[in-house]
C-alpha cells in the first residue's frame, strides 16, 4: 500500500455528465473505496477496460476526478493489481489526482474492497492508517459518470439507515432454465431492480461484515450490500439513480463514453476577436448563430494583451473551445498568442482543448491557394499543439461587405466549427477549411 503524489497546480474540474454539483455537505467524513483490479476479459483486449484510453486519457482518471470534484470527500482509496500499480502512479501524476491512496488488489473484487477498507482499520500492518471516515462510498472505477447529487444522497441515506445503493429500473426480464436449457419460469419485472454504484455503508458495519464473511463470499460475493445484511443485520436504503450510471463493460461502452464526454465538452465556446470592424461583425453574427448550436457561447472583442484576465477566466469555467477570428491582413500570431496562454494554463491537462483559427479573406483580391500558402504554418503550429492536447483547426472564410452573403457564409462557419468541436478529430489538426 502507497499513498500516492499530488501534482503542482490544480487543474480545471471535469464538465459534469448531466447532474450539477450541489453545494450540500453531510456533514460527517466521508471516504472512498475504488477497486480496480479486473482483468477487462469481457473488453476483449489485453489492456483491463478501467486503463483503456477515452480520448486518450485512462477510464479510471475520469472516475477518479468525479470524487476530487466533491470537497466533502476526504479519501480515495484505488485498489488495483501489483502489476498495475506503477502504472496507476504514472496516471496520478500526469493527470494531477490529489487525495488518492494506492492499495494493492486481492484476487477477486470483495478481496480487493475489504483490502481498501484496511487502509482506513486500526492496527493494520500496512505501512499508515488513514484517517477512518464515519461512511465510505464503494464505487466501481469503470462508473466515470458518478454525480455529487447522487453521492449525497446515499451518503446521507448510510448515515440514517447504515447502507445504501444506487438502483435502476430492469431494462430486460430475468427469467431461469431448466437444466436442458428452456424457459423455468419468469420474474415480474416491476418487482425488481438492477443493483447500480454508488453503494455507502457506516464505515464499522461494513467492515465488520467482510471481518466476518466467509471465504466462499470473499470469493463468488458480488453485491456488498448483501454482505452488510447478511453479516450486520442492516437494511440497505435504495435510491433511484440517474441513467449515468452505468458501467463500462465492452468495447462498445468506451465509445458511448466518449460520445458523453465529447457531448460535454462541446457545451460552451468562447469566441475571441480584436477590435476591428470585420472581425467583430463577423464575431457577433458567429455568437448569435453559435447560441443556437451550444449551451453557452461568449465573446471577447479586444486585443489580447488587453484582455489576458478575461481570457484566463474562461480557462477556469470550464471552457475548453475557443475561436480565434483574425482579419485579412493577419497571420498566426494571435493564434499562437492563444496556444501559448492555454499551455501555460492547467486546461489540457485533463481534456483535449479545441481552437479554430478563423482567418477573413476576400477572395476577389486574393486566391485560395495563396492564402492556404501564407498560413501554412499553422500545420506545424498544430503539431506542437497536440503534443499539449491542444487541437488546432484552420478556418478561411471569405468576407464580404454583403450582409446577407456574409451571414450565409458565417452559418456555414458555424456548422463546420460546432462539428470540428463535437469530433475532436486528431486526425484533421492542422488542416485549413474554405467557406
Amino acid at each position: 500500500m502507497q499513498a500516492a503524489s499530488v501534482q503542482p497546480g490544480e487543474p480545471p474540474p471535469p464538465p459534469l455528465p448531466h447532474g450539477a454539483e450541489t453545494t450540500r455537505r453531510p456533514g460527517i467524513c466521508v471516504a472512498v473505496v475504488l477497486p480496480a483490479g479486473g482483468s477487462g476479459e469481457r473488453m476483449g483486449g489485453g489492456t483491463p477496460k478501467q486503463f483503456c484510453g477515452v480520448l486518450e486519457r485512462p477510464l479510471i482518471s475520469y472516475t477518479v476526478q468525479a470524487f476530487e470534484r466533491v470537497t466533502w470527500i476526504s479519501d480515495i482509496v484505488v485498489v488495483v493489481t501489483e502489476e498495475n500499480q506503477d502504472l496507476m502512479k504514472s496516471i496520478i501524476q500526469r493527470y494531477g489526482h490529489s487525495r488518492v491512496t494506492l492499495v494493492e488488489g486481492g484476487v477477486t473484487r470483495h478481496r480487493s474492497i475489504f483490502n481498501g477498507l484496511r487502509a482506513f482499520a486500526e492496527n493494520q500492518p500496512l505501512g499508515f492508517q488513514l484517517p477512518k471516515p464515519e461512511v465510505v462510498i464503494i464505487h466501481d472505477a469503470v462508473r466515470p459518470f458518478v454525480d455529487e447529487d447522487i453521492l449525497f444522497k446515499v451518503v446521507t441515506s448510510a448515515k440514517e439507515c447504515g447502507t445504501a445503493g444506487a438502483i435502476r429500473p430492469l431494462v430486460s426480464t430475468v427469467i431461469a432454465s431448466t437444466s436442458d436449457g428452456c424457459l423455468d419460469h419468469s420474474l415480474e419485472r416491476a418487482r425488481y431492480r438492477a443493483s447500480e454504484m454508488p453503494q455507502a455503508f457506516v464505515f464499522d458495519i461494513i467492515y465488520r461484515a467482510y471481518l466476518q464473511c466467509s471465504n466462499y463470499d470473499l470469493d463468488y460475493g458480488t453485491e456488498c450490500l448483501h454482505l452488510a445484511q447478511k453479516y450486520c443485520n442492516t437494511k440497505a436504503k435504495l435510491i433511484e439513480g440517474s441513467p449515468d450510471l452505468w458501467k463500462v463493460t465492452y468495447k462498445r461502452d468506451l465509445y458511448a463514453a466518449e460520445s458523453i464526454i465529447k457531448d460535454n465538452l462541446s457545451q460552451q465556446v468562447c469566441i475571441i476577436t480584436d477590435m476591428r470592424e470585420d472581425t467583430v461583425q463577423v464575431g457577433f453574427l458567429l455568437h448569435e448563430i453559435l447560441k443556437t448550436q451550444v449551451k453557452e457561447a461568449k465573446g471577447i472583442s479586444s486585443s489580447l494583451c488587453k484582455n489576458v484576465h478575461n481570457l484566463q477566466n474562461m480557462f477556469t469555467e470550464q471552457c475548453f473551445n475557443f475561436i480565434g477570428i483574425n482579419d485579412k491582413e493577419s497571420n498566426l500570431h494571435e493564434t499562437r498568442q492563444i496556444v501559448d496562454m492555454i499551455k501555460s494554463s492547467s486546461l489540457a491537462v485533463l481534456y483535449p482543448v479545441v481552437l479554430i483559427s478563423v482567418h477573413l479573406i476576400v477572395l476577389e483580391n486574393m486566391t485560395f491557394s495563396k492564402a492556404v500558402e501564407d498560413l501554412s504554418g499553422i500545420r506545424e503550429l498544430a503539431k506542437e499543439a497536440k503534443k499539449k492536447n491542444i487541437l488546432v483547426y484552420g478556418l478561411l472564410m471569405d468576407y464580404t461587405k454583403d450582409n446577407l452573403q456574409l451571414r450565409k457564409t458565417v452559418t456555414q462557419g458555424a456548422t463546420v466549427i460546432a462539428t470540428l468541436i463535437k469530433d475532436r478529430s486528431p486526425g484533421l489538426i492542422g488542416q485549413m477549411f474554405l467557406l
